[in-house]
């Protein structure tokens, strides 16, 4: 063998064992990056411990769209029906389709019944939005639509400091445009990068729709309806999700895109969370890259899903360039198999008679065997009868 050959060798594994090294390592940087974006993993989450597996789906709207709460209840009730006739029907009146909607009205100025005053970003929520959502709670509890008050707030750290300067502060007074509400409970501000690119610098708020219609009455008036006791009720939702059994691949997405596509067609993004961060689909999603970067409808992404198609973009390029290192020992493969047919092929009559001559010498010496065998079994018995006629 060739000195030359030797190298050529040498080099054709040396690319092969970067090329999977590199392919590791992007399957590791691609599954922790997906990973930090715990709110795409609800449904995950709650698969565990329960007799189904679940299916997450978010829906974007703009706000021409019209969507609101009774839109929320109206599609649950759907999703029920569809899930009923797939023979899923929940035992003991158990919830078994769990959604929360949300909407973003703003900054908006907050004080305290101190010297505090912070301007914030305030969210209003409803469902089980905090379910929904990876915030770290440092101290209070989160709110939802089973409590009997609805006048709570959860607001981060960084809003907890500027109003009362500490997080042990569950219960205490706030006032949003002069209505009061008290702190429900304080959170973490979020801590991947992707979030802390798309959330700002401003403190956080979030606040129920019950509260929302007399914090923010000067909104327009459209997003309000009026109770047969005529207060205002704030009811425009931009952004809705929801996790739901899926008995068969893809039932979540498809039951919601059922509902909602053509209804809003042109103001809704619906996004299947428990499919978005997979290798194949993000390495596929490198044709369509422009979706991304150009916008042409007047949907408004909350943080959350800013940073999860961050992370969405990143993917794309860290699977695409996986796929092209596993293409290398890929080919490299068919090359080695290529090369030994065509060597086959060419020695194909070398090799029968190798073969042939192979098992040739094994029958021979078998039969050899078998013949000094036979020799020393015959002098045996000519042994033993001599020495029986001498006896």
């Amino acid at each position: 063998m060739s000195k030359k050959y030797r190298l050529g060798q040498m080099i054709l594994a040396a690319v092969n064992s970067v090329a999977i090294i590199g392919a590791v390592v992007l399957t590791a940087a691609g599954g922790h990056a997906a990973d930090s974006q715990r709110s795409n993993h609800t449904a995950e989450n709650f698969s565990r411990g329960s007799e189904y597996d679940y299916g997450q789906v978010s829906c974007y709207f703009s706000k021409d769209a019209k969507f609101d709460k009774n839109e929320v209840y109206n599609l649950k009730g759907r999703l029920y029906n569809d899930l009923k006739s797939v023979s899923i029907v929940p035992e003991d009146g158990a919830d078994i389709v769990r959604n929360a909607y949300s909407t973003e009205v703003g900054g908006a100025f907050i004080t305290c019944d101190m010297d505090g005053t912070a301007e914030a970003e305030v969210t209003v929520v409803g469902g089980d939005f905090f379910l929904f959502r990876d915030f770290e709670l440092l101290s209070g509890s989160f709110f939802s639509d089973r409590d009997s008050l609805r006048d709570g707030a959860v607001i981060d750290k960084e809003l907890a400091w500027q109003l009362y300067g500490s997080l042990d502060i569950a219960g205490k007074a706030i006032y949003i445009n002069d209505r009061e509400l008290y702190i429900s409970g304080v959170i973490e501000t979020p801590s991947t990068e992707p979030e802390q690119k798309c959330i700002g610098a401003v403190p956080m708020a979030y606040i129920s729709y019950e509260a929302a219609g007399d914090v923010f009455p000067y909104e327009i008036e459209d997003q309000f309806v009026s109770d047969d006791g005529g207060a205002a009720q704030f009811t425009r939702v931009t952004c809705y999700e929801c996790i739901i059994p899926e008995p068969v691949e893809h039932f979540a997405y498809n039951s919601v895109k059922t509902h909602i596509a053509e209804a809003f067609r042109g103001n809704v993004d619906i996004v299947n969370n428990s499919e978005r961060f997979l290798p194949g689909k993000r390495a596929k999603a490198l044709k369509k890259l422009d979706s991304y970067i150009i916008r042409n409808d007047s949907i408004v992404y909350p943080f959350w899903e800013n940073a999860s198609r961050i992370v969405e973009f990143k993917l794309s390029f860290i699977y695409g360039g996986r796929r092209l290192l596993l293409a290398i020992p890929l080919i490299t493969f068919i090359c080695l198999l290529a090369l030994a047919y065509r060597n086959y092929k060419r020695k194909k009559e070398d090799l029968k008679k190798a073969v042939e001559r192979f098992f040739s010498g094994k029958m021979k010496k078998i039969r050899e065997k078998k013949q000094k065998a036979a020799e020393i079994k015959e002098k045996s018995s000519e042994k033993e009868s001599e020495q029986t006629k001498e006896s």
